[in-house]
């Protein structure tokens, strides 16, 4: 299997440093917040069957409202720079946690990218799915292609999607590389590119899904963490010539999310 098509990040448990394996939160806060997050899962339960009957607006407000449940559960501040567009966008953004995609919900629901293995995460995985979430099966380079389609149909249809496109998680000091085939989706629709840089606080690092973790332990760091801010910061939308290939914009999108470029807010 090719570590293009499937990449695999460096990070692992070397990356916590020792302030963030030390810093807890009190056994009392930890637990209350794993009350409050069953609450929020319980709102997910009940917005399963629901979802695929609403319109788009309506699907973006439920995903809205229970994303910015589960944050507020965790004891997670979302700061969000700039407002989000309309549609006809592919968001890309760096990938450190599972958290991103809460905080991407919360602040700019869009229908996500996301690998297979994520419909198999319970209730997130059913929740994606009733969203429309596209998912990427790492595991058969020949689906790739239908993938980039559906995604450009999204965008034509003036959607809004978003995509990982490291591939993979990291841990917010280490990165990887932006792969390209998904911004070929954003040249077949003639859509604009947002880059979107996610950060987190103190604590970033134990936010991050490392290695070989399983949900349940990410899920226990982060529920241990004292307190935690992600900030989620758009650069300008990227308008892509026609001349312009996927790589071109995979290497422009990367520089403007690792704060290669000037940052401003998100294009209206």
């Amino acid at each position: 299997m090719s570590t293009l098509w499937q990449p695999r990040s460096t990070c692992g448990p070397a990356c916590l440093p020792a302030t963030d394996r030390c810093a807890r939160a009190s056994r009392v806060r930890q637990a209350a917040r794993l009350v409050a997050l069953l609450g929020a899962l319980l709102l997910g339960v009940a917005l399963v069957p629901v979802l695929p009957l609403l319109n788009g607006d309506g699907r973006r407000a439920a995903a809205r409202t229970w994303a910015r449940a589960v944050l507020g559960a965790l004891g997670v501040r979302l700061v969000a720079r700039g407002r989000p567009p309309a549609g006809r966008a592919l968001l890309v953004a760096n990938h450190i946690s599972w958290l991103d995609i809460v905080a991407l919900m919360a602040a700019a629901p869009a229908r996500l990218v996301a690998k297979h293995e994520v419909r198999r995460w319970p209730l997130i995985g059913a929740l994606a799915a009733a969203g429309g979430t596209i998912f990427i099966d790492r595991t058969r380079p020949r689906s790739l292609p239908a993938t980039v389609a559906e995604v450009a149909a999204t965008l034509r249809a003036g959607g809004l999607v978003a995509a990982f496109p490291e591939g993979t998680t990291w841990c917010g000091v280490s990165a990887g590389r932006f792969r390209p085939a998904l911004f070929q989706a954003a040249l077949d629709a003639g859509a604009t590119v947002v880059p979107v840089s996610i950060r987190y606080g103190r604590g970033a690092t134990t936010a991050a899904f490392l290695g070989d973790d399983s949900l349940w332990t990410s899920l226990r760091r982060v529920l241990a963490v004292p307190r935690l801010e992600v900030t989620l910061t758009a650069t300008p939308a990227l308008h892509p010539e026609a001349a312009a290939t996927r790589r071109q914009l995979a290497g422009v999108a990367e520089s403007a999310v690792r704060g290669r470029v000037s940052q401003f807010g998100l294009a209206a």
